[in-house]
């Protein structure tokens, strides 16, 4: 059996969709977390574009691989690894699934423009580029409880890690953002009750997520709500 060791970071949301599939899957694994801002030497040197999460493959015989890119890490674990199914069958619902977790990562676009903001301005922009977002999903939900419906599948592992920022941000700022998006409110509380999403952070995610927000001087912590 491969060993494998996710190369992490203790917020990153990407990092975070190979937690939680890994997590899925009961595959036994190591976590190692970096400092992004302090890259260290033996990462940059197996690590292409410098970025988390990268998944170091570990075989019996001594070969060792690196993948990066969360989106390759899933789906490699995907083809590989026993469990759960985390893809639909069907080719063609299969690349729909595969295009939603590319919207995901472009909700994830417009929430780091959301929680890094420092003026009202820019806060309301992506505040309301969000709202437009979790309108289209809003449009895409079945019954639930999660995207595929009563199956837990990649997608999810996409969004769990979205809906985790607005467990911090709904106690800074009355948002509003999914007012009206009754499937996506009940998405997001399935996805928040289930273990490999909750499990995919340390305990100390919300001080972390905190002093990021700080150390980006956000104006979310200088809402009436946050004072």
């Amino acid at each position: 059996m491969s060993k494998l060791t996710l190369i992490s970071h203790h917020l990153c949301p990407y990092v975070q969709r190979a937690a939680i599939a890994l997590l899925e899957k009961g595959v036994p694994f190591e976590r190692i977390n970096i400092d992004l801002a302090n890259k260290p030497d033996w990462f940059l040197k197996i690590s292409p574009l410098g970025k988390v999460p990268l998944l170091r493959i570990q075989e019996e015989g001594g070969r060792e691989e690196i993948l990066f890119e969360s989106s390759v890490i899933c789906e490699y674990l995907e083809e590989t690894q026993a469990g759960a199914a985390l893809h639909p069958a069907d080719a063609l619902t299969r690349a729909r699934h595969r295009g939603w977790m590319e919207f995901g990562s472009s909700v994830l676009s417009d929430l780091w423009g959301y929680e890094t903001a420092q003026d009202a301005a820019q806060l309301k922009a992506k505040r309301e580029a969000l709202i437009a977002k979790f309108a289209t999903i809003e449009g895409a939900l079945k019954e639930g409880p999660y995207f595929a419906g009563t199956s837990f599948t990649l997608v999810d592992a996409v969004f769990g890690p979205i809906f985790r920022y607005f467990d911090l941000f709904d106690t800074l700022d009355d948002s509003s953002i999914f007012d009206g998006f009754d499937r996506v409110k009940r998405w997001r509380k399935a996805l928040s009750a289930r273990a490999s999403v909750r499990n995919a952070v340390g305990e100390d995610y919300p001080q972390r997520l905190t002093e990021f927000l700080e150390k980006h001087n956000s104006i979310l912590l200088r809402m009436p709500a946050a004072a």
